[in-house]
């Protein structure tokens, strides 16, 4: 499948994008394109006001997604706390993880240079962040080689 988002990937964007590769979706293709631009008609768009894979109600973007596949995991729902925590919310000092994974995250794009090679690395750190909350490597390995 394709998906679609703005450009200049955050935490929020980056942790849709581990999601659906890892959870949802291996093979998807990701297109960024300018803010307020129409996504391609073929393209399932998310974290992008008004479209059912976006903020509701003080969620992020990823908690959209994980809920709107009937995902159940105890590490993934940890994960969209932290995400919420540090995208949505505002309140990252319910999961202290939300600091530095914001900073990281809202560095990545600037550091690399592009938002594909920002979902590169994303995804290895959110598969070490995964892990590092009780995850399973097997089971993104298993995701990863689908």
């Amino acid at each position: 499948m394709i998906w679609a988002t703005w450009q200049g990937i955050k935490i929020d964007r980056l942790a849709c994008i581990w999601l659906i590769r890892r959870f949802i979706d291996p093979d998807a293709r990701f297109h960024f394109i300018a803010p307020y631009v129409s996504p391609p008609p073929d393209a399932i768009p998310f974290d992008i006001p008004g479209v059912p894979f976006s903020h509701h109600g003080g969620a992020a973007s990823f908690r959209a997604i994980y809920a709107g596949h009937g995902l159940q995991d105890v590490v993934l729902e940890r994960i969209a706390a932290i995400v919420d925590a540090a995208d949505a919310s505002g309140d990252q000092a319910l999961h202290p993880e939300a600091v530095g994974l914001d900073a990281v995250c809202s560095s990545l794009c600037a550091v690399v240079g592009s938002d594909e090679q920002a979902a590169r690395i994303g995804e290895a750190l959110f598969d070490a962040l995964y892990v590092a909350l009780g995850g399973s490597r097997r089971s993104a390995e298993a995701s990863e080689a689908e």
